[in-house]
């Protein structure tokens, strides 16, 4: 499985309504300094993948050169009830506590 797979993997246990960070991924990863590749890898990512789950070190969405995908994403992260507080997600609320199931 190549590292790209392996993230799509990995966000797609992502349940409704949590979010992940690219560290946290590229931590779970076994790679904690591969926080570009796991960006990377979510810009080719297949279409039914919930990659609007992943959000910055902050909460924030990243930066992204089409403005419709950063309104998409936050549009998306509401309607599953994520809660945004200045322009970020609340992180204390919505995060994705996977090393507590993952091996």
């Amino acid at each position: 499985m190549t590292f790209r797979e392996a993230v799509w993997r990995l966000v797609r246990r992502i349940p409704r309504g949590r979010v992940a960070t690219y560290g946290q991924l590229a931590a779970l990863l076994g790679r904690p300094r591969a926080v570009r590749a796991v960006g990377g890898a979510l810009r080719r990512c297949p279409a039914d993948l919930p990659w609007h789950r992943v959000v910055n070190a902050q909460g924030a969405i990243s930066a992204r050169p089409r403005m419709s995908s950063m309104l998409t994403q936050r549009i998306r992260l509401e309607g599953e009830g994520v809660a945004f507080r200045r322009g970020r997600v609340v992180l204390r609320a919505h995060a994705w506590r996977a090393w507590r199931r993952l091996p």
